[in-house]
């Protein structure tokens, strides 16, 4: 046995060290349900528009996904299971333990390009400036990330991740500004694309509210592994939290591509259509009389225009007198 091993074994706290992944892959299984129920709402509610971009990136997720939960689930198995009562064989990093951490990098980061290329979506027909800015900053700070790989894959029992510690901090704290950034422009965008008109510009709020909630969650969920790692460095606490940021970063971007479908279940009023109609909506013009306000709405249309719908399918009429509501919140599902 190796000094580090001589140095960790005397402090090995099962509760707090194997036991908090075991918590960490229990809570994980249950969010990967949870991305799951999102992903077939969002191909439910998404059924008539073909293979598009936005349904290859929610496979490719949930791939991503499924992987790094049979990897922490391998790790658990590795040292709670194979060498149960195996001491030494606990101090020592099992391969599924790096690759997961791989893994996860590949999901945050990648939910962050999608952020960023529903910046560029939103911003269609505006400045460009705003989201290069965002983009070159994301591409830069994946930096962190590749030096946090590179650090890992330097370690080989668990002691050696406290001389870590630099690494482990930059790239959540990097991963928090990141989501600042992001949240910051999706709301700026948004808030500047207020039409004026009572519906659109309620579910416009609701759209912000989202990204916020969703924002703030992840940050949270960065900031407590964060705490964790330094006030506790020798148990696997901070350990557990980390291991969930691929699956909370999931669920936050379904729960986004979903906000539509979310919205109109809040607004609907009869309710008495079934789910697999709810994308199905006719939506009728809507006239208005000022020349002013048809360049308001043309100049708005690159907004609320959902990059996933490509071809409208009418398949409920609407009465005279409900038309112009129903087209402004329609209209208003089809946004970001």
């Amino acid at each position: 046995m190796s000094l580090s091993e001589q140095d960790l074994t005397p402090q090995i706290n099962i509760g707090k060290t194997f036991g908090a992944l075991f918590i960490g892959v229990t809570i994980a299984a249950v969010l990967f349900g949870l991305s799951n129920v999102q992903a077939f709402i969002y191909f439910l509610t998404h059924v008539g528009t073909g293979m598009t971009f936005y349904k290859l990136a929610v496979i490719w997720l949930w791939i991503l996904d499924a992987l790094h939960l049979i990897l922490i689930g391998h790790c658990v198995y590795y040292y709670l299971v194979i060498n149960y009562a195996n001491v030494s064989a606990l101090t020592e990093i099992v391969w599924s333990f790096k690759l997961q951490i791989v893994v996860e990098v590949f999901i945050v980061y990648g939910v962050h390009l999608l952020y960023v290329y529903r910046i560029w979506i939103i911003s269609r027909g505006r400045s460009r400036i705003l989201p290069i800015i965002v983009g070159l900053i994301e591409i830069s700070l994946s930096g962190v990330a590749i030096a946090l790989i590179w650090a890992l894959y330097q370690c080989h029992v668990f002691s050696d991740l406290v001389k870590i510690q630099w690494s482990t901090f930059m790239t959540l704290g990097t991963i928090t500004f990141a989501d600042f950034i992001i949240a910051s422009s999706l709301c700026y965008l948004l808030a500047t694309s207020r039409t004026g008109f009572s519906g659109t510009d309620s579910v416009i709020t609701k759209l912000m509210v989202y990204i916020i909630n969703t924002g703030s969650l992840t940050s949270m969920c960065s900031m407590a592994a964060m705490i964790t790692c330094a006030v506790m460095p020798r148990n696997f606490i901070f350990l557990a939290i980390e291991i969930l940021l691929a699956n909370v970063y999931i669920n936050s971007f379904l729960a986004l591509l979903n906000a539509r479908y979310y919205t109109q279940v809040n607004t609907d009023t009869n309710n008495s259509y079934p789910l697999h109609n709810r994308h199905e909506v006719y939506r009728p013009d809507l006239h208005i009389g000022a020349s002013e306000d048809e360049e308001l709405q043309a100049s708005r249309k690159d907004v609320f225009k959902h990059p996933d719908d490509e071809t409208v399918h009418p398949s409920l009429s609407v009465k005279p007198q409900q038309s112009t509501a129903m087209s402004t919140d329609v209209n208003t599902f089809s946004s970001v």
